[in-house]
């Protein structure tokens, strides 16, 4: 094996983070298989150190909601009855996040433990925290020669450094092995002049030479946090991102933590890097979303066309009918990222409730249409043939528009009676299909009339501790972050809120349920809003969601989403 070259030198202010200083939070999982998109996690397991100390561990079984293939029971002995009584993933999930926020995530073969944390948060709707990532496996392979390390698997490496716990495939155990894994390998490389995160982060041999020539576009930034921009040599904007630590952010691009093939590449033709400083995360967020859609960056992937989406609206005639448009009105379902979801919604109101499916435009005094197949089969009350008056007609579009406006759930109890039918009819392909359709249903709901009640607040002051004595402070107009500050430990809050509001921007409320919003921003708003901790200063009008609303489904959605084989009812 060639000898190991230095890390490449950084300048002092380069140094950053002492590794005596950085806290790791070692993880480990256990899972019902390999692909995080079709398996699910039985087991977390996780260790916080510091300096070599262990500061706490996080350690719990998982209920994955779906069955454990014996293959999986062989190798690690969690069994279906170990996990019968153990907390679901929504409820894990939020705690974990929590334990390791602010550190440096471990793993040994990172890459397998990121993907099912990332699509976790995506199920559940949480937003990916972006840490930074440390792989051991890739650290040994890099640190270790063949003669010492023929194997680096995560046992072998435990016998080499005499870990004080033998790994055995369940979580925990594995996570402690992994703690002294990294302490033995962090003993070998100080000798070569690697004594901080970012110089650890460069030792690794991932790092392409354009990202260590443009370390120093990051030295003008500040240690605040803020959006950041990159730049090309036409003064493109390539790329925008949001950081609580605009320096230390950006710095990661320039080493081996930044592993993907787009990111790299945008790198190599990156310029300059701007940044606009903000007062605290949930500006940064929402400034970043409004420069995606400014700019349309070509190497982010997500957000760049906010207003492109669809909603499913009740047409504004005699015998209305379910369309999926781009414009939405004041009691309208959605957005939907697409227009087949929008379609599989209308669809699965059609099924329960009788609205006719035809686009034809009908006068309620002389209609001349033909009945069609549906009328025949008594799936439809022929409106369009004269069987139908729009006073008889009228109790279905009712039915619609209370349900959009969280007064009444009578279609979803109908839709779940008939996925109950079929499934005691063991017709189960056909019940799974509907139990889908239904979920869909319901996760549109539930998102629309939260983010509705939101934008419906023509303003609300709100204030959350920011963990050093100190408030965050934010002005939310209809749905929109109108201004935002800090009211730093010391001084007085209410003096910064009445400064906020008389500078906040003017807000004029557009159409559609966000009162012209763009869905993405007012979704981080919202989150920003019910975090543990945010307290309500001053609310010009009840922030209220629908008491019958979709979210009343909850428990049932859970059970349904997880694909489990009951059907539990609506509270």
């Amino acid at each position: 094996m060639d000898p190991l070259p230095s890390a490449a030198q950084l300048s002092f202010d380069e140094l950053g983070s002492p590794l005596r200083e950085t806290t790791f939070v070692v993880v480990d999982l256990e899972t019902t298989g390999g692909r995080a998109d079709e398996d699910a996690i039985t087991e977390i397991g996780a260790v916080k150190v510091r300096g070599g100390e262990v500061l706490g561990e996080f350690g719990t079984l998982v209920d994955p909601g779906r069955g454990i293939p014996p293959t999986i029971v062989a190798l690690t002995g969690i069994t279906q009855a170990m996990v019968a009584d153990a907390p679901r993933m929504d409820t894990v999930l939020p705690a974990f996040l929590e334990f390791a926020a602010g550190s440096v995530l471990v793993a040994h073969n990172a890459g397998f433990d990121v993907t099912f944390l990332r699509a976790a948060c995506e199920r559940f709707g949480y937003p990916w925290p972006k840490p930074q990532v440390l792989c051991t496996l890739k650290l040994a392979r890099r640190v270790l020669t063949r003669d010492e390390a023929p194997s680096c698997r995560l046992a072998a490496l435990a016998e080499l450094f005499q870990a004080s716990t033998r790994p055995v495939h369940r979580a925990l155990d594995d996570a402690r092995a992994t703690v002294d894994v990294l302490h033995g390998l962090l003993e070998r490389v100080g000798p070569l002049g690697v004594h901080s995160l970012e110089e650890l982060l460069a030792f690794l041999p991932e790092v392409t030479p354009a990202q260590r020539r443009k370390r120093q576009l990051a030295a003008h930034l500040p240690n605040s946090p803020g959006v950041y921009l990159f730049r090309g040599p036409r003064e493109e904007v390539l790329y925008v991102g949001t950081a609580s630590d605009l320096r230390r952010r950006v710095r990661q691009y320039f080493t081996a933590g930044e592993t993907r093939r787009r990111v790299r590449e945008m790198v190599g033709i990156a310029e300059r890097v701007d940044a606009v400083e903000c007062a605290h995360s949930l500006e940064a967020e929402v400034r970043e979303l409004r420069l995606l859609a400014a700019h349309q960056p070509r190497y982010n992937r997500r957000s760049k066309f906010p207003h492109r989406a669809w909603w499913v609206v009740l047409t504004d005639e005699a015998f209305p009918r379910l369309s999926v448009v781009r414009e939405p009105r004041e009691t309208a379902l959605g957005p939907f990222s697409s227009r087949n979801a929008a379609q599989e919604a209308v669809e699965a109101l059609q099924d329960v409730v009788p609205v006719r499916r035809c686009t034809l435009r009908i006068s309620p005094r002389r209609p001349d249409g033909r009945p069609c197949a549906l009328a025949e089969i008594g799936r439809c009350g022929a409106p369009c043939a004269g069987r139908q008056t729009v006073e008889e007609y009228s109790p279905a579009v009712r039915l619609l528009t209370e349900l959009l406006a969280g007064r009444s759930d009578e279609p979803l109890v109908r839709l779940r009676r008939q996925v109950e039918q079929l499934a005691e009819d063991e017709r189960f392909e056909d019940a799974g299909a509907r139990r889908d359709r239904l979920v869909g249903l319901l996760r549109a709901l539930i998102r629309g009339q939260r983010l509705a009640a939101v934008a419906a607040v023509p303003e609300l002051v709100a204030a959350r501790p920011d963990g050093d004595g100190g408030w965050e402070l934010a002005v939310v107009r209809h749905g929109r972050l109108a201004a935002a500050g800090v009211a730093r430990r010391g001084v007085p809050p209410m003096p910064v809120v009445d400064a906020l509001q008389a500078g906040a921007e003017t807000v004029l409320p557009g159409p559609g349920p966000l009162r012209g919003a763009s869905a993405d921003e007012v979704a981080v708003v919202r989150r920003w809003l019910v975090r543990p901790g945010t307290r309500l200063v001053r609310c010009a009008e009840p922030w209220r969601e629908p008491v019958r609303g979709a979210a009343s489904w909850h428990a049932w959605l859970a059970m349904a989403s997880a694909g489990a084989a009951g059907y539990a009812a609506a509270d």
